[in-house]
């Protein structure tokens, strides 16, 4: 483990010393690259404001507790325990939101049971679709609701598919 956390360093004096060989003006071609990206950032910084900034008013406004209590009997039809709701409807905008809880939900339940692993399974079947498609589309013109509405599905159908076989196994 320790060769591992060579590994980062070594690549870094590599690249240093080739680009070195190469008579390449490694200062200028940062500046350069670091220029490039501040436009990036100033572009990216309003839709990633926005994600973060609506998903805390969804929790803080009761909106999400509402939500899960109308979806648990749902939930629990699909076989997906009501307990993890939360972590269901928080994934998709706050992944150290969902971290947070599935920490909470493993420290309750225990490791091993069944809404653990069910816990475990969606948060590890999806992923923060909110957050990421403010960053890949923030500077499309494009129509963001098609992809959305994709990866929504395609985590929650991962999710019945985990919990089906968390059951079974």
């Amino acid at each position: 483990m320790k060769y591992a956390a060579l590994a980062l360093p070594a690549l870094f004096i590599a690249l240093f010393v080739y680009a070195l060989t190469r008579r390449v003006r490694l200062y200028d071609c940062f500046t350069e690259g670091v220029k490039g990206a501040v436009p990036l950032v100033l572009s990216v910084f309003p839709y990633l404001a926005a994600v973060l900034i609506l998903s805390e008013l969804f929790e803080a406004s009761g909106l999400s507790a509402a939500l899960i209590r109308s979806l648990s009997p749902v939930f629990s039809f699909l076989g997906i325990p009501p307990e993890i709701g939360k972590l269901v409807l928080l994934k998709p905008f706050s992944g150290s939101g969902s971290t947070a809880l599935l920490s909470e939900l493993l420290a309750e339940y225990g490791a091993d049971g069944y809404i653990a692993r069910c816990a475990c399974v969606a948060y590890g079947s999806s992923e923060t679709v909110f957050y990421i498609s403010a960053v890949y589309f923030a500077g499309s013109k494009k129509n963001l609701a098609k992809p959305v509405v994709i990866a929504l599905a395609a985590n929650f159908l991962s999710l019945l598919l985990g919990c089906f076989l968390c059951k079974i196994l």
